[in-house]
């Protein structure tokens, strides 16, 4: 019987291990830390509970709309964050891994500190035990990015926000991607002063330019102060409890003070601690080297995940790791394909994204665009979220969709159905077709792809429709089916 390690007790780890039990091996798990990975512990589950603290801030305010009297609601930050810890361990006790495991009859060793390579197949254990492995699946994930220059320790990075003691009234957020915005979205509902800075031109660089662009005004709305394209940080100065931030930017130094600096920067793979030199597995920069079958540079081994630095996603772990493993215990068979992996922020409003971003499609594809904006929406007038937009890209040639992007309220959950269609590849003309219900924020997708059908004549249309400059479609309205 093969025996598989998995090193990692993540949403990758545990998958895993877990798939190559089903498969027959002979499994050994082992994390150094809690199960759960971060994710559960200190990510996006704690994560999404802020956010949540913070949209029920933003909805009180909305009360006074819809005839509800009520004082505004007061912050108190340590009950917040109580809160958040037991979500945390609801989270654990729903997902009841190590019993799920031991179930299975995995050998499970958490909480064990660091494991090391000593060998190609062998892993060394703090507690002094040796693992031999006949396939290992290194699972190991990533941790925050930590800048060193003068004064860098007096900065915190978001997996240490847990360890307030209170509110601070400013806040200075380095990083623009995903986890910085979600942090100065929340910050600011909270009623912080929140200042959101980046070394890229613009926020959320590898989202589609039309999602920057809105979020960025709707921050901006919210009393953010956004500072991109700076030259890097110079260094932090103690003004009293004050924290002053000494940055570049066009040529010049300039300085931005809080009370708190939290850094988003990036996330490194946690490698330095496996010894993989011992295993003669190459590093990527600060990541694991593999092919496009996860397959490390030495054979028997593979990786999934974080670690691996492809895309840093839970949805992404999860697929990752089934991926290695079968290949592992099956043979290479299967390449990891990342074109449909719908991603977001938690952001308010929020955004998803699948696919291709409307710049990277125009130059692989010939494409047409549509865009309807959320204020066309019936739901997001009854409910008052007039704010954000549906983008569909669709190749000409194929008339399928090949990138979406939504701004909005529920944009994540939105953006699910529009990859389901993708993956099955339906044609604009289905999109246009599927019976969505009334009123819904899904709708807009429906809206969406029947404007793309009418423009590739997928829709029947007399020529002094199409001169309309914006022909307006409801959410009710259907194509006449050939008779």
């Amino acid at each position: 019987m093969t025996h598989v390690i998995v090193i990692g007790g993540g949403p990758a780890g545990v998958t895993a291990a877990l798939r190559a039990r089903e498969l027959g091996a002979e499994v050994s798990l082992v994390e150094r830390g809690m199960l759960g990975g971060t994710c559960t512990n200190d990510g996006c589950v704690p994560t999404r509970a802020l956010a949540k603290a913070a949209r029920l801030v933003r909805d009180a305010e909305q009360f006074s709309h819809y005839g509800l009297i009520s004082d505004p609601p007061r912050i108190d930050f340590q009950a917040v964050l109580a809160r958040t810890q037991q979500v945390v361990y609801q989270v654990q006790e729903k997902k009841q891994l190590l019993a799920h495991l031991q179930e299975v009859q995995i050998q499970t060793f958490a909480e064990v500190g660091n494991a090391v390579f000593s060998g190609s197949h062998t892993l060394h254990l703090e507690n002094g035990q040796d693992l031999e492995g006949d396939k290992i699946i290194i699972c190991a994930g990533g941790s925050p990015r930590k800048l060193t220059f003068p004064g860098s320790e007096h900065t915190i990075t978001h997996s240490e926000i847990w360890g307030l003691t209170s509110l601070p009234k400013s806040v200075i957020i380095v990083g623009g991607g995903a986890t910085g915005c979600q942090l100065a979205s929340i910050f600011a509902a909270f009623g912080a002063h929140v200042t959101l800075m980046d070394v890229a031109p613009r926020l959320l660089i590898t989202e589609d330019e039309a999602v920057a662009d809105i979020m960025t005004d709707v921050l901006k709305s919210r009393n953010i102060d956004v500072i991109t394209g700076i030259e890097g940080l110079q260094r932090i100065d103690l003004r009293n409890e004050q924290r002053q931030l000494s940055y570049g930017i066009g040529g010049e130094t300039r300085t931005v003070t809080a009370l708190a600096v939290v850094m988003a920067v990036g996330w490194p793979g946690n490698l330095d601690s496996l010894h993989l030199e011992s295993a003669n597995i190459e590093r990527s920069g600060n990541y694991i080297q593999t092919n496009d079958f996860l397959q490390t540079s030495a054979p028997h081994i593979y990786a999934a995940g974080d670690i691996t630095g492809r895309m840093m996603l839970v949805q992404s772990a999860g697929h990752q790791a089934r991926i290695a493993v079968e290949n592992a215990v099956l043979g290479n068979t299967q390449q990891v394909d990342q074109r449909l992996i719908p991603h977001g922020g938690f952001t308010d409003p929020e955004y998803g994204s699948v696919g291709l971003t409307e710049a990277s499609a125009r130059k692989s594809h010939d494409v047409l665009v549509a865009t309807v904006p959320y204020a066309d929406l019936d739901r997001a007038v009854i409910d008052d979220h007039l704010v954000g937009f549906c983008k569909l890209i669709i190749d000409r040639d194929t008339q399928q969709v090949i990138g979406a992007h939504v701004v909005g309220e529920q944009a994540v959950e939105v953006i699910q159905m529009v990859t389901a269609g993708m993956a099955g590849q339906l044609r604009i003309g289905q999109f246009a077709d599927l019976e969505l219900a009334y009123p819904t924020f899904a709708a807009i997708v429906g809206v969406c792809a029947r404007q793309l059908a009418r423009e590739i004549g997928e829709v029947p249309v007399v020529p002094q429709w199409r001169s309309l400059i914006r022909p307006r479609a409801s959410e009710w309205e259907r194509r006449e089916r050939d008779s």
